[in-house]
């Protein structure tokens, strides 16, 4: 069968660097960083006191009392970023086909908050046991893709992936491949994560994950410098919109790249290290230039993972080197959780919509707090080291991978009808 073409004709975040596309944008390419003290809970006793928290954010500026209790945080975020993506595409929800109209939504943990405070409620209380009835609605990861639905009155395909760091990347690969396979006209796909209390951060810290540069916390996240120590946690959301050409075209949508391919694969090596070649990365990539029949010649910009570990920094350029050979020299390679850090299943959507908006101005963010080389990295690659580089990007990647193994590679290309 023929596969339909799809585009990207919306976007809509909530991160650390803007609360908008238009501030988060500007903010990569002003190589601002999104690290700062927590505020969220009383860090004091912990290792790591600092994290990429959202930036004046208050529910109620968004929702009124009575629906906010209904929504982890989690959940809150994939509605206020959908909510500015469905606006930008220009979709009136009134006439179009809901049928044909699907939510596939990415998030790796979930309503951790809802459920952090409802069993810590639990373990102080004397008496009988009481929960919220919202507590199960609130916490499964499932939810926000549902409530998105409900919203809008979208009836298509409507679940959620959970693959650790990889889900909205995850997420972004089905509603690709169904709308080309001619299952939907449109997907809101993206994905949202609201990991910033004392669990999230006390279990990440308990594996020796994340920063401890407290002395220093916007200069934490340092993507394949010498002196990283893991990566800074992160929060918010992210959502693309996902359209088949022929519709798009026929309601005369703004079109900002095309999507063109879509990998994944498994390491299969270790539970949270990546293979030490790089081989499900490999693979991923290859795959997604495979399934857009795109040389690797072609390829001008890889958003990596990149994020500021001590393992997964090296296997990932080892990854570049070994599938493009000579022309991994010729890509502008950067990591933009430098500046956000990492979302964890919200980082696949944020960084793709980084990726996209590269394709679209020929910019490619940088990559920030380079200090010092490591010898372990092929620093002959150019990492888009602390400034912005305009450049012609025509195709770009973006990598996105998980605890587990679990690889995405999501492939854009600038759109010519």
């Amino acid at each position: 069968m023929e596969l339909k073409r799809v585009v990207v004709t919306g976007l809509g975040t909530l991160n650390p660097l803007g609360n908008d596309i238009d501030t988060y944008w500007k903010a990569l390419l002003e190589g601002k960083s999104g690290a700062a003290p927590i505020t969220h809970f009383d860090a004091s006793q912990f290792k790591t006191r600092f994290a990429c928290e959202l930036k004046g954010y208050d529910p109620k500026d968004h929702f009124d009392r009575k629906e906010a209790r209904k929504y982890d945080p989690f959940t809150q975020y994939a509605m206020i970023s959908t909510a500015e993506a469905v606006k930008d595409s220009g979709l009136n929800v009134e006439t179009i086909d809901s049928d044909r109209v699907g939510v596939i939504w990415g998030s790796g943990i979930g309503g951790l908050e809802t459920f952090l405070k409802e069993v810590s409620d639990y373990a102080k209380s004397d008496g009988p046991p009481r929960f919220s009835p919202f507590f199960i609605p609130k916490m499964i990861a499932d939810i926000a893709a549902g409530h998105i639905s409900i919203k809008y009155g979208f009836r298509g395909p409507n679940y959620t992936t959970t693959s650790a760091c990889a889900s909205s990347a995850n997420a972004l690969v089905d509603c690709f491949n169904l709308i080309r396979l001619g299952k939907a006209d449109v997907f809101i796909s993206g994905g949202s994560e609201a990991a910033i209390n004392d669990a999230g951060v006390g279990g990440f810290s308990a594996m020796h994950a994340i920063s401890v540069r407290n002395d220093d916390p916007t200069t934490a996240s340092r993507p394949f410098d010498k002196d990283r120590d893991g990566f800074v946690l992160g929060e918010g959301s992210g959502t693309i919109i996902f359209e088949e050409l022929e519709h798009a075209l026929k309601r005369g949508a703004k079109i900002y790249a095309e999507v063109v391919g879509g990998g994944m694969s498994a390491d299969a090596y270790h539970m949270t290290s990546p293979h030490p070649d790089g081989l499900g990365a490999v693979n991923v990539m290859k795959y997604a230039l495979e399934d857009g029949d795109i040389k690797l010649e072609d390829v001008d910009h890889i958003n990596t993972h990149g994020t500021s570990t001590p393992l997964g920094d090296i296997a990932e350029p080892k990854a570049i080197v070994t599938l493009f050979g000579e022309h991994a020299y010729k890509i502008s390679i950067n990591s933009t959780k430098s500046m956000t850090g990492h979302l964890l299943g919200a980082a696949g959507a944020v960084e793709a919509i980084a990726t996209i908006l590269a394709v679209q101005n020929d910019i490619v963010p940088p990559t920030i707090n380079h200090f010092n080389l490591d010898p372990e990295i092929d620093n002959k690659l150019d990492f888009t080291f602390n400034k912005a580089k305009k450049r012609i990007v025509n195709v770009a990647l973006s990598n996105t991978f998980g605890f587990g193994g679990h690889n995405a590679c999501l492939a854009f290309k600038k759109f010519k009808q």
